[in-house]
């Protein structure tokens, strides 16, 4: 009987333990796409150029917009979470280079990857720049065509051409997180390859903007 309690305390233990192991994510499982984007030959039969060009812009929209892009655009220097883009938890301030603040950067909990739990939201997202956007590059509270120009000026976007502006959202590692969220997170839409092309015809058909 001593041996039997002895045994059922130590599965208990094990069973109890494993509840706060953090298992590594499987990027892979993230690949599926669910909400795809139109492509850029979708539009092709918009003759004008202009009105082409902003409902490209539209499509593209779809991503920046999403939660997986915006909780890291807040209107505050203060990441958001979750699809209703809550305030991050733990209280975080991003400090002078969006890292965070000393004793509490965003390394302390973000690693170099996708590290899955087994409690709400069920990962803890992962990258080795893992950092808050810079101040001039909010998002949140803003409209879609205010988004765009933002994107568009020099003097906040970094000084970067539409051209660098393509490459950064079409092969970033960071950005690309946004389809590989982890457990318990809903994907960006489509795939950064789309958003990559959607961004080029975009730009080929002038980089307009919607009005507002």
């Amino acid at each position: 009987m001593k041996r039997m309690r002895a045994v059922t305390s130590m599965l208990a233990t094990i069973i109890l333990l494993s509840g706060c192991t953090q298992r590594p994510d499987k990027p892979a499982d993230q690949a599926r796409v669910t909400d795809p984007l139109r492509t850029p030959a979708d539009f092709a039969s918009i003759a004008d150029p202009h009105a082409r060009s902003v409902a490209l812009y539209g499509e593209v929209s779809r991503v920046i917009e999403s939660p997986r892009c915006l909780n890291c655009h807040p209107d505050t220097r203060r990441p958001t979470q979750g699809d209703d883009l809550h305030a991050h938890v733990p209280y975080i301030q991003a400090g002078i280079e969006g890292h965070g603040v000393d004793g509490m950067t965003c390394a302390t909990c973000h690693q170099a990857a996708n590290v899955a739990t087994f409690a709400e939201p069920a990962s803890i997202p992962g990258n080795p720049r893992w950092a808050l956007a810079p101040a001039s590059m909010a998002w949140q509270g803003k409209t879609r065509g205010q988004i765009c120009r933002q994107i568009k000026d020099p003097t906040r976007n970094g000084g970067h051409t539409l051209a660098q502006i393509q490459h950064h959202m079409a092969e970033d590692k960071l950005v690309g997180w946004a389809w590989h969220p982890g457990p318990g997170r809903k994907p960006a839409p489509g795939t950064q390859a789309a958003l990559g092309a959607l961004l080029t015809a975009w730009i080929d058909s002038g980089a307009a903007c919607p009005e507002g």
